[in-house]
């Protein structure tokens, strides 16, 4: 789907506020809202647009270790990967999985209410054998950035 800049501020607009109203939103876009509307449901029905959703700010509801975790696994074959991925996509605690290129496999991104449930979730990791052959884990003691709004049009070509 080709996207104009009329489409680039609806995405930057709800993606700021997942709750604008369709007013805001058309003034925002520089559309009336019935137009400005169609659009945000043919960039949904596009699958573009995937889901809305709160920021919870955890830590002021309860105690979160938050661990970054290098992953490589023993064999890379396709089934070693599929399997390790799902499991991986079963457990609420790992709330990123990024595979990449280079010499690991995986960068996980974990929370957890302490480093001690940190280390019985990565016990548990190891004890279902899925492959794992060395993981390094990175405590991270300070977020200095943890941005959710993605600049599609600079992503795409476009001021």
């Amino acid at each position: 789907m080709k996207l104009d800049a009329i489409d680039l501020r609806i995405l930057d607009a709800i993606q700021r506020d997942g709750r604008i109203t369709k007013l805001a939103l058309a003034e925002k876009a520089g559309l009336s809202p019935t137009p400005c509307w169609m659009r945000l449901r043919k960039l949904e029905n596009a699958g573009i647009v995937t889901g809305y959703h709160a920021r919870v700010a955890l830590r002021r509801i309860a105690p979160v270790a938050s661990v970054i975790v290098e992953v490589t696994l023993a064999n890379h074959r396709q089934s070693d990967f599929e399997r390790f991925e799902r499991v991986i996509a079963t457990i609420p605690e790992v709330v990123g999985c990024w595979s990449v290129g280079g010499g690991i496999d995986y960068f996980l991104k974990i929370a957890a209410p302490d480093i001690d449930a940190y280390q019985r979730l990565i016990d548990d990791l190891l004890d279902r054998e899925l492959g794992i052959e060395r993981y390094f884990s990175y405590i991270v003691t300070k977020t200095v950035k943890d941005e959710t709004v993605l600049p599609v049009g600079s992503l795409i070509g476009r001021p």
